[in-house]
C-alpha cells in the first residue's frame, strides 16, 4: 500500500494528456505554419484555429479577399493549401489544463523529419508565437539546415486571442509580410 503524506497535503491531480492534431500540409506547401498546441476549443472540435476569437482564419481571408474562405473545416483545409500553405504545431502531445501556454507540460515534440518528405517545396516555417518560435532551431536541424538554406524559419505574432497586445492590423502586417516574401500573396 502507498505511503500516505503525513503533511495533510493532497497532491495535486496531474493535467489532462492531450493529442494534437495531424498536419495539414501537401507536397505544394511552402509556407508551413507551426502553432505551439490545439487550444481546447480546437481540440473539442478536432480542428485548428477553432475558437472563434482566434485571428488566424481571418488573416488568411484578408491575405486572399478574392478568395472566399469556405465554412466547413475540410474546405477551409483544402482552400488554405491551395495558396501553398500548411499548418501543423510544434507539440505532438503533451499535459496542460486550460488552452494557455504557460500551462504546457512534459510536452512531446512532432517528429519535423516528416516535413522533409511531406513538403518538398517548404521554403518556411511561420511560428505562430513565441512558445512555437521557441523550438525553431530544433525544427530545422530536422529538416537539414544548414545544409538546406532555403527553409527559414520567422516568428510572427500569435493569432491567438490570448495575444491582445497586437491589434488585428498589426498581425495582419507581420503575416503579410512573410507570404509576400514568399509569392503567395
Amino acid at each position: 500500500m502507498p505511503e500516505v503524506p503525513t503533511t495533510g497535503a493532497t497532491p495535486a491531480p496531474a493535467a489532462p494528456r492531450w493529442q494534437g492534431l495531424p498536419p495539414v500540409a501537401s507536397g505544394e506547401t511552402v509556407v508551413l505554419v507551426l502553432g505551439s498546441f490545439p487550444g481546447a476549443a480546437s481540440l473539442r472540435a478536432q480542428q485548428y484555429y477553432a475558437h472563434p476569437q482566434n485571428h488566424f482564419w481571418k488573416i488568411l481571408q484578408a491575405l486572399w479577399p478574392q478568395y472566399a474562405l469556405p465554412g466547413p473545416y475540410p474546405q477551409r483545409c483544402d482552400w488554405l493549401l491551395a495558396r501553398g500553405l500548411g499548418m501543423w504545431d510544434v507539440y505532438e502531445s503533451c499535459e496542460r489544463d486550460g488552452s494557455l501556454d504557460a500551462s504546457i507540460r512534459r510536452a512531446q515534440v512532432n517528429d519535423f523529419a516528416r516535413l522533409q518528405g511531406l513538403c518538398p517545396r517548404l521554403a518556411a516555417l511561420a511560428h505562430n508565437g513565441a512558445e512555437s518560435f521557441r523550438h525553431a532551431p530544433a525544427a530545422l536541424a530536422c529538416l537539414g539546415a544548414p545544409d538546406i538554406p532555403h527553409v527559414t524559419a520567422v516568428r510572427l505574432p500569435s493569432t491567438s486571442p490570448a495575444n491582445a497586445s497586437w491589434s488585428f492590423e498589426r498581425k495582419l502586417a507581420a503575416w503579410s509580410e512573410l507570404m509576400a516574401a514568399h509569392r503567395l500573396i
